[in-house]
């Protein structure tokens, strides 16, 4: 336990809980000093408060910019309370201690949020005085208490409380490197809003919390943990601890059900869509079409759905050996049907996981990292009949088909294949070396099923680099095609078309997956 806290620096932001953690302090015969808009606050709950510029003997400067920029300030949070020629020091040049330091910044991440903010706007916010007593406190934190988030006040209330005036080592070690991890994110927010305005040369950083260790990595004998905000977007309700793939597969079944539009479900393995099925009004019937593209596929693997997951359909999937269920919302009767098998993992995806899908995709290679900006929603839709190359346009209900089948092909891991319907998947083909291949494999998968391919559409991801692709799909009973195009033979393949009389859109956008 530390010496009892004579003084305390708050110089906050962000008010909330001050009221109770300033009232505690006084009653711990705690002085307090503060500048600005805190002091007034304080002060106005009867609380003697002393100002920074009287106590350095020093006034603010430069609009603010200077206020506790002083050797008073620094000095009374680092030097060193064990070592006699610091105290020596301190005393010689009237340092007084400063045992705690309550500090949160300038709010610059929420000011350059807004609409029409100017540069000059938010370069005023970048904080000086804030980041630098609060590295000062985390490396003295030996004797500093130094809290930086208002959910720390009550632990550092009851520490005193317990202590008659105290905290303890280790929660002044936990401070501090949370004060670090946030000094951190607060240089990166800063970082990258002046990248995106300047021409300079760019630089990437990142510091996440830790938020869980994993079960266990790609395979089990691979630790792994989870950094970040995952769990606040995907609640778990129930089950066995999350893996690595198990977050890679609910990351990735996130993103494929946002892009249908009707009530949608859908399944995955190993993050490449399985089968799936939309219907206008209802889940379960929407569930049969994907289903029945892939009987196999949901043993041990993902299903998601569009709207929350009702009793209708909760009562077929609960028969089913499957890993995770994902869905908005979990209807009660479903929920416990559902939470019969208790190594289930039930998901709940909240309303956050669409806008954070628009962040960076980032990912590490052997001695760095690829940023890239991310590809949330299918491309190359809009005004599709205008986009249409052969000399049969497509009819109404094949432009129906292309639209679902291209925003399940994004999501499909090329080279990729689906053939399709305007409500359901077919036939799927993933992961080949060629793409002849993937459209092979999706037409023997349709056949195992057991489904005819006859007037369906088919979609790739990226283009026919060759006819046979193509003619090997419309040979299986595909009527019409949409694809990127941009091969050097695309005119060779939009002939073999037109010889069989097929309809075919170049979206003009590719939509590659590794």
């Amino acid at each position: 336990m530390s010496d009892k806290i004579t003084r305390a620096l708050i110089s906050v932001s962000n008010k909330d809980g001050l009221e109770t953690l300033v009232k505690a302090l006084h009653e711990h015969s705690v002085e307090i000093l503060s500048t600005g808009g805190t002091a007034k606050f304080i002060q106005a709950l009867g609380v003697p408060t002393v100002e920074v510029a009287d106590f350095t003997g020093f006034p603010e400067m430069f609009e603010g910019r200077i206020k506790t920029l002083h050797p008073k300030i620094h000095g009374g949070i680092l030097f060193r309370r064990d070592a006699k020629e610091h105290v020596k020091q301190a005393q010689k040049h009237d340092i007084k201690r400063i045992d705690l330091v309550v500090v949160n910044l300038y709010p610059f991440e929420e000011t350059v949020a807004k609409a029409g903010v100017t540069l000059d706007e938010a370069i005023e916010q970048i904080d000086i005085g804030g980041p630098a007593m609060l590295r000062s406190s985390a490396k003295n934190h030996a004797s500093v208490a130094v809290v930086v988030d208002p959910a720390d006040y009550a632990t550092v209330i009851g520490e005193m409380n317990d202590s008659g005036g105290g905290t303890t080592l280790g929660t002044r070690e936990r401070l501090a490197i949370k004060v670090f991890q946030h000094t951190a994110a607060y240089d990166r927010a800063i970082a990258g809003y002046l990248n995106d305005r300047q021409t300079t040369e760019r630089s990437f950083s990142v510091s996440l919390p830790l938020e869980q260790d994993l079960r266990y990595g790609e395979n089990p004998h691979q630790t792994a943990a989870l950094y970040g905000r995952f769990t606040e977007l995907f609640k778990q309700i129930q089950g066995k601890a999350l893996s690595y793939t198990n977050v890679l597969d609910i990351a990735a079944a996130a993103e494929l059900i946002l892009e249908l539009r009707r009530p949608a479900v859908a399944i995955l393995k190993h993050t490449n869509p399985c089968g799936v099925g939309a219907d206008n009004d209802d889940l379960r019937l929407a569930w049969e079409k994907a289903f029945e593209t892939d009987r196999q596929a949901p043993f041990g693997g993902v299903i998601v759905c569009s709207r929350p997951m009702n009793v209708s359909l909760a009562r077929v999937i609960g028969e089913i050996f499957t890993d995770v269920i994902i869905a908005p919302d979990f209807e009660g009767d479903a929920l416990a049907i559902l939470k019969k098998k208790k190594n289930l993992r039930l998901i709940q995806m909240t309303e956050g996981v669409q806008a954070a899908l628009k962040d960076s995709v980032v990912r590490s290679i052997p001695g760095g990292l690829v940023v890239m900006d991310a590809d949330p929603v299918a491309k190359g839709l809009d005004h599709i009949e205008e986009r249409v190359v052969t000399k049969r346009p497509p009819t109404a209900e094949e432009i129906e088909a292309m639209r679902f089948a291209w925003r399940v092909v994004k999501h499909v891991k090329s080279n990729a294949i689906v053939f399709a319907t305007s409500d359901r998947t077919l036939g799927i083909g993933a992961g080949q070396m060629a793409r002849v291949d993937s459209c092979r494999l999706a037409v023997w998968k349709a056949q195992q099923a057991g489904l005819d391919l006859k007037g369906s559409v088919v979609a790739s991801d990226a283009m026919f680099p060759f006819p046979d692709g193509l003619i090997s799909a419309l040979e299986a009973g595909a009527t019409a095609a949409i694809q990127p195009g941009g091969s050097i033979r695309d005119e060779e393949v939009i002939a073999a078309a037109n010889e069989r009389e097929a309809a075919m859109v170049f979206t003009g956008i590719r939509h590659f997956l590794h």
